[in-house]
């Protein structure tokens, strides 16, 4: 014989039950419980004297003397040290510019309106100017001297750093690099060349994606890295974007706020510098 429950009794143990799945007793929810949760959008400021003015520079003043030691002017040649440099750079500097500070060489020089280095050895030239979180950041480059590319900038760095051994695997900044490794990769990297989680492009000159060409001596090369959205870095060569790298980390402010070039040891060249402000935080 099937026993009777009263409806009322029913009723009342639904209303429980729904009770008990519904209401969750402050401090014991969990994620889950109000459903799927939105990455948040990283907390970044600008950096303390971040332009918001448009910056150029087109390189175009008196070059350096090309040979350690040359005779400018009737003065007589400089000393030179070991390894072929001038010991007394501070002229070479002076040509460069105040903007700019090329750190652990003095390599880098003026020729016929481009600032070029060669034999770097990831001792690169920042811009003295501050970055804003949001920028775009535009430049010609070239490779004069080889098949070899290795056009090379980084973005929102210390300003100050260089490589401290062989591998840059200890860099402050994005890096992007046109023909790397001897024209075999084109590469968007965060702190680490070397990095597995770098974005790249492995280089086929056979290709008909243009992304994929080999970087060619003394042809010049127009770039434009650009952030807009505090956390994206976005990279285009002559109009075609080549690469972008998303960070959730996002290196921005004091300490990553610089922008320059680089170099390993072919002759590269670089000019029409152009910084935009982008909205402001």
């Amino acid at each position: 014989m099937r026993a009777f429950v009263p409806a009322a009794v029913i009723v009342t143990v639904a209303a429980a039950t729904f009770i008990a799945f519904s209401c969750v007793p402050p401090g014991n929810s969990t994620p889950t419980d109000a459903g799927p949760q939105a990455t948040p959008t990283p907390v970044v400021h600008n950096s303390p004297g971040a332009i918001t003015a448009v910056f150029e520079d087109n390189f175009e003043r008196q070059p350096a003397l090309p040979f350690p030691g040359m005779i400018k002017d009737g003065a007589p040649p400089r000393p030179t040290s070991a390894d072929g440099q001038a010991e007394d750079a501070s002229e070479e500097d002076d040509e460069i510019g105040p903007n700019w500070t090329q750190i652990g060489t003095h390599a880098w020089h003026i020729e016929n309106g481009w600032l070029c280095g060669q034999n770097i050895h990831n001792h690169g030239i920042w811009l003295n100017k501050i970055l804003p979180v949001n920028a775009r950041i535009e430049f010609d480059a070239k490779d004069e001297s080889s098949e070899d590319g290795d056009l090379k900038a980084e973005v929102w760095g210390d300003g100050k750093s260089a490589a401290t051994s062989i591998s840059y695997t200890n860099a402050t900044s994005y890096l992007t690099i046109l023909g790397g490794w001897h024209n075999t990769f084109h590469v968007i990297a965060r702190l680490n060349e070397h990095g597995t989680d770098r974005k790249e492009i492995r280089v086929d000159k056979d290709s008909d994606d243009p992304r994929q060409k080999p970087v060619a001596r003394g042809q010049s090369y127009h770039f434009k890295i650009e952030r807009s959205d505090g956390k994206t870095v976005r990279w285009s060569v002559n109009g075609v974007e080549m690469l972008t790298f998303p960070d959730d980390k996002p290196l921005a402010g004091v300490g990553h706020d610089h922008f320059g070039f680089n170099d390993w040891e072919v002759k590269v060249c670089f000019d029409n510098v152009k910084v935009t402000p982008l909205n402001s935080l």
